[in-house]
């Protein structure tokens, strides 16, 4: 096991430096480079591609080619998902030709997508596929592969131990284990105990995953988990600022303050000006959408306001599909926070 008090030194996943130990996590639709590429900007050690579909990566399919692009990104780190395991392998070899320095193996997502087609979680119910897998991915790329996974199929088969272990004898770097059941999706508490006991089970670095919103329960998360470092998801939605606060949290002890609202809507209209590149114009609003409400929501509660108080702008601007006018509106839309918590302020 790797002790929580090592976990403050930087992170070395295989013949891989990592800055630092925490890591923003591959989620569908929205770690895209633009993203990445800010996160890491503002701190984080490590930043991992949305899910990539194996075979769709062999097709070259043009949004999924998106989706495994690591332009600006320092150490450039693909998911995979698939249960094939030679296609598997093949879109492997795509990924490092392509620049990856890093091939992770979803066997975590839970969406029913992904494990009606035996992938993602659905592993955690045949181990022998999962093993074989592995093999063929490790077997294929001269990188580091990494693994994220869960705890189990439900509460009957937590078998993310036993998984830890033969990924470790197989030649897997590191392991991220999200506190849940694939039966639980993202509902009730992510289980930080039941890691440690995938911590226990070897010697490479695990990341615990799951829950983590407060920069100041990164210290407990480690604790409890014995993990080497963390993974963080729907904690940094709207926020790619916050991984580098967890870092530092980690590092010395404080938490750096959210940017000031005019850096948050600097922040936000560079986003949103690489997904129209990165996309095109047309998917690019589209992607955006989401991101905008987030970082309305995360710009107000940063300010001492609810995350309502955004709710106006949100509703406008996620009706709008023009770029100028989204771009003008995030501009309003801040001005208009800016003056309601000095009013706050002034009341309080």
């Amino acid at each position: 096991m790797i002790s929580s008090a090592s976990a403050i030194a930087n992170l070395r996943i295989g013949s891989v430096p990592v800055p630092n130990n925490v890591v923003l996590a591959p989620m569908a639709g929205i770690t895209d480079a633009p993203l990445r590429r800010m996160a890491l900007r503002y701190g984080a050690g490590l930043v991992v591609s949305e899910m990539v579909a194996s075979q769709a990566l062999e097709d070259g399919h043009e949004e999924t080619v998106l989706r495994a692009e690591g332009e600006g990104v320092a150490i450039h780190a693909i998911q995979l998902a698939g249960n094939e395991p030679a296609s598997m392998a093949r879109a492997a070899r795509i990924a490092e030709a392509a620049g990856a320095a890093i091939i992770d193996i979803n066997m975590g997502c839970p969406a029913k997508r992904v494990t009606t087609g035996l992938a993602g979680s659905a592993l955690l119910r045949d181990l022998d596929l999962a093993q074989r897998i592995i093999e063929a991915v490790v077997g294929a790329v001269k990188v580091p592969v990494t693994l994220k996974t869960r705890l189990g199929w439900d509460d009957a088969a937590t078998v993310a131990p036993e998984l830890a272990r033969r990924a470790e004898a197989i030649g897997v770097q590191m392991i991220t284990i999200h506190g849940r059941t694939r039966c639980q999706f993202y509902n009730g508490k992510a289980d930080w105990t039941a890691i440690r006991q995938a911590s226990e089970a070897v010697s490479i670095p695990v990341l615990a995953n799951g829950d983590l919103v407060r920069a100041d329960d990164a210290p407990a998360m480690l604790a409890v988990s014995g993990a080497a470092g963390v993974m963080i998801g729907r904690g940094a939605q709207g926020r790619p600022w916050f991984p580098g606060q967890v870092a530092a949290r980690l590092r010395h002890g404080q938490v750096p303050d959210a940017p000031p609202l005019d850096e948050q809507c600097r922040v936000l209209l560079e986003l949103y000006d690489g997904w129209l590149s990165h996309y095109g114009r047309e998917l690019g609003v589209r992607c955006a959408r989401k991101h905008i409400g987030w970082a309305l929501a995360a710009a107000a509660v940063s300010v001492g306001l609810t995350v309502e108080s955004a709710n106006a702008w949100r509703q406008r601007l996620l009706t709008l599909d023009a770029p100028e006018r989204v771009v003008g509106g995030i501009v309003d839309a801040f001005d208009d926070l800016a003056c309601d918590a000095l009013a706050w302020s002034a009341a309080a």
